[in-house]
């Protein structure tokens, strides 16, 4: 018994080996014919990375899958890819593998197309990617030039995960496919046969700028009857549901030479208006099965023709429904008497003469009835466009009344009766001239939020009148936040903004009571998570759909911690850039004058502005604007009016403030009146503790004027002179936005300020022109403003000037001696020349003589030994 059960052990695996074994013998040959199939088929490069034969897989059947299957064209779309594909797998017996040419079509039981993408072209000049198929001309020269070719008999196929995309530069239409899951059963080698098919995908269609289909649902079960020697291909039993309307249709479909030739009529199964609802994605309509309706509903439609480069079918397609009501039952509002009448139409087969007529498309909410009708002709190419509104909407019923999700919640009441005509190259050219509109709109407490805007505007009131080419906003009363706006101006493109990606064009004038630029330009915290629509990450953007200028006068600005009175000036806004002109206010007790402007192009918003500065007082500036605290820091001490021209350039931070590392410019500033205080400055407090004969309290910066440059967070200082009582104070250095500094300040100092020894030295020498000596005290001034460390060289210019002054008392008295001998030599000169002088006379006159003489040069050797004890003379 073992022995039986090892043979059969030995059995089963001899067949598991042949099985595995096999396929590698076969892989040529089916390398050879999927080759082969290709190359007599198809003009095109046709690459796969393998294929692969197994019997284990699908056993008794056997596998053939090929993989990474990449169909690229030739010329006019040279190297564009046609098709790509996962894997190809088919399924058959074994014994088809034997088969030879002769044996007749090797029979596939299944095809498996596995997330397959093919882009489908057809250029400007009418030429596709897809015509790749050999004509029977180059099949059979093809064939005769090779042994007999295998044929293929089909019957089962599957596509799986597939996509397809349709591009047609000469239309400007875009058809895609996407989510492709399609299925077939029948016979491809018989001339004539049954395919039974199912299809489920989603569908988008685009035609210029114009969505016809987005991304909707669609489910096809049809029974196509094949002729394929006529390559005629008939719709016997049909059912599609697009989105959740279920639509019958029948007819054919006949491949010509010079196109396609269609006949096919179509009608949804129904009469209920519930089918209208069905035609909306189900995505917006949520689930119909419970939603309560009345009235009718009808789509019929006629495609009729021949589909060529030149000519497409005869278009007739009726959308129709009288008296109709629908209302959800989760939902407050019904909407009532609802009419719609629309057709599209092509009667000649051109497809320029295709159009869209909406005779009425009408409802009612509570007690508002809109109304509305439309023709939109030329459709393919220039349309033209003629539409009526007339009608009242409580914006805020849309929501209560259909289930339709908004980032925002709606508000207001539009009413509108207008009538407008216009070519839409005419929007897109901005040919205002050729745009007819007549009539007039209103809207009241409409609420409004954009991506562009941080907090919601609430539009009490905004009345609009439509003009030929423009629309006048004759009121405009609005409010955000705490700031109030009043607008009035015309608008050049309104339709050009609301159709096409034109820029809201205009001018306008705009009043405020109270604006407050926290309110556009950072989060409101206080706002809920809904009216929320910036980014926490992002700074403010100024909208890139603005296009106009404005001529601004508020009474009130309020930036930061800054309040702004009497702003007036002009804003020019384009490509994201404010353009500020002539635009002044009062601030600080003076007057305050700006141009420049503000990008915000880049993720980092720039500015380039200039200020004009008067009458400025200079505690209140400098203690409120960070600029000026950053740019003269010491200048808190300072009380008075100055006058300042600043330029700068840099970056701003996200609450659109300068960022101080970035700017650089130049100012220009002049003190017209001014009291100072050294108690707020530490570096003063320093100085004052070094250099104690200077009351810097009793500084005269009265027409003081200095300047300045500033770059990389550096200011640097032109150097200036001061002047305090006789001392002339000559300053220059720069110091950083971070606080840190480094001053050069030299004082021109009179010796009598140097203290009381060198005051006894002036007072020696007598001499009025000592007084008038002076010398330079060097002070350097570095740490940063609230640790400032002050060096000054008094002590050494002390010195200095002692012994400049010891070497002019010197020269003083030797200068005196000097004289005293002169005029004790020239005495004696004299006296010997008189004779007749009484004797007692002349020896008193000796006898004083002498003493003057000794006492001069006992003076003089004084002097200059510098106060040294002599002996006494012996003459008394």
């Amino acid at each position: 018994m073992k022995k039986v059960f090892k043979i059969i052990g030995i059995t089963l695996l001899t067949i598991l080996l042949i099985l595995i074994i096999i396929p590698f013998a076969f892989q040529s040959k089916i390398k050879e014919i999927v080759k082969r199939t290709i190359n007599e088929n198809l003009n095109a490069h046709v690459e796969f990375r393998d294929v692969n034969l197994s019997f284990i897989r699908s056993f008794p059947q056997a596998q053939v899958d090929v993989s990474d299957l990449v169909i690229t064209n030739f010329e006019p779309f040279k190297d564009e890819k046609l098709a790509t594909a996962k894997s190809i797998s088919l399924n058959m017996s074994i014994k088809e593998l034997f088969k030879k040419a002769s044996d007749g079509p090797i029979v596939i039981n299944q095809i498996n197309l596995d997330e397959a993408l093919i882009i489908l072209k057809t250029n400007k000049r009418g030429e596709t990617n897809y015509d790749i198929f050999k004509d029977k001309n180059e099949k059979e020269s093809t064939n005769q030039n090779s042994t007999n070719g295998f044929t293929l008999d089909v019957k089962d196929y599957s596509i799986d995960n597939s996509a397809i995309t349709y591009l047609d530069e000469g239309s400007n239409t875009t058809f895609y496919i996407t989510e492709f899951n399609h299925s077939g059963k029948g016979k491809f080698s018989e001339t004539t046969s049954e395919l039974d098919t199912k299809t489920t995908t989603r569908v988008s269609l685009q035609i210029d700028s114009t969505n016809y289909l987005s991304n909707n649902e669609l489910k096809l079960d049809a029974l196509i009857g094949l002729d394929l020697e006529n390559n005629k291909y008939t719709f016997k039993e049909n059912k599609a549901i697009i989105n959740q309307l279920p639509i019958e249709f029948q007819g054919y479909v006949q491949l010509l030479e010079e196109g396609q030739e269609i006949d096919i009529t179509f009608e949804n199964l129904g009469s209920d208006f519930k089918d209208f609802l069905a035609v909306i994605p189900k995505a917006y309509s949520k689930n119909i099965e419970e939603v309560e309706t009345t009235g009718n509903f009808k789509l019929k439609g006629m495609i009729k023709g021949l589909a060529s480069n030149e000519t497409i079918p005869n278009l007739d397609i009726q959308v129709t429904s009288d008296n109709a009501s629908f209302k959800y039952p989760d939902l407050p509002k019904r909407v009532d008497n609802i009419t719609i009448n629309a057709a599209v139409k092509n009667n000649t087969g051109n497809a320029v003469d295709t159009y869209i007529n909406i005779q009425a498309l009408n409802f009612k909410i509570d007690q508002d009835v809109f109304k509305s009708s439309a023709t939109l002709k030329n459709i393919t190419e220039n349309m033209l466009v003629n539409a009526d509104i007339d009608g009242v909407l409580n914006l805020a019923n849309l929501s209560k009344a259909y289930p339709i999700q908004l980032e925002n919640e709606l508000n207001g009441i539009l009413k509108a009766k207008l009538n407008t005509a216009f070519y839409m190259n005419a929007i897109e050219t901005n040919a205002y001239q050729r745009i007819k509109n007549n009539g007039s709109a209103s809207i009241t407490d409409f609420i409004f939020s954009s991506e562009d805007m941080v907090n919601p505007i609430h539009i009490k009131k905004a009345n609009m009148t439509f003009n030929p080419g423009t629309v006048s906003l004759s009121q405009f009363e609005a409010i955000t936040g705490k700031s109030d706006i009043n607008v009035n101006g015309t608008i050049n493109n309104l339709l050009g903004f609301l159709f096409s990606d034109n820029k809201l064009q205009g001018n306008f004038n705009v009043n405020s009571n109270l604006f407050i630029l926290e309110d556009f330009m950072v989060e409101n915290k206080t706002a809920s998570n809904n009216n929320k629509t910036t980014s926490e990450k992002e700074s403010l953007k100024i909208p890139s759909f603005l296009d106009c200028t404005i001529q601004a006068d508020a009474k009130t600005v309020v930036y930061d911690n800054l309040n702004l009175e009497n702003v007036q000036g002009t804003l020019i806004i384009k490509d994201q850039q404010a353009t500020l002109k002539n635009m002044t206010t009062d601030i600080f007790d003076g007057k305050l004058a700006v141009i420049g402007n503000v990008s915000t192009q880049k993720a980092t918003p720039t500015f380039n502005i200039n200020l004009g500065a008067a009458n400025f007082n200079i505690s209140k500036a400098f203690k409120d604007l960070d600029l000026l605290q950053a740019l003269a820091p010491i200048a808190k001490i300072l009380e008075g009016k100055l006058n300042s021209t600043i330029s700068l350039s840099g970056q701003l931070d996200k609450e659109f403030a300068p960022d101080l590392n970035t700017i650089s410019g130049d100012a220009f500033a002049e003190l017209l009146t001014t009291d100072i205080n050294t108690e707020n400055s530490k570096i003063l407090s320093s100085l004052s503790d070094n250099l104690d004969f200077i009351d810097f309290d009793k500084l005269d910066l009265k027409d003081f004027k200095t300047n300045l440059t500033f770059k990389d967070g550096l200011v640097s200082l032109k150097p200036f002179t001061i002047k305090y009582e006789d001392i002339d104070i000559h300053i220059n250095g720069a110091h950083g936005f971070d606080k840190n500094i480094n001053y050069n300040v030299t004082l021109d100092v009179p010796a009598k300020y140097l203290g009381s020894d060198i005051n006894r030295l002036i007072g020696k020498i007598s001499d009025p022109e000592v007084n008038k000596i002076s010398i330079p005290v060097s002070a350097n001034i570095t740490g940063s403003f609230n640790n400032p460390t002050v060096k000054t060289d008094l002590s050494s210019a002390a010195t200095k000037l002692t012994k400049q002054l010891i070497e002019i008392e010197k020269q003083k008295l030797l200068n005196q001696g000097s004289n005293t001998i002169k005029d004790l030599l020239s005495g004696l000169s004299e006296g010997s020349n008189t004779v007749n002088q009484d004797s007692i006379s002349t020896q008193t006159d000796t006898i004083k003589t002498n003493n003057t003489i000794n006492n001069g040069i006992k003076d003089l050797l004084g002097g200059i030994l510098n106060g040294k004890k002599t002996k006494k003379d012996s003459i008394k």
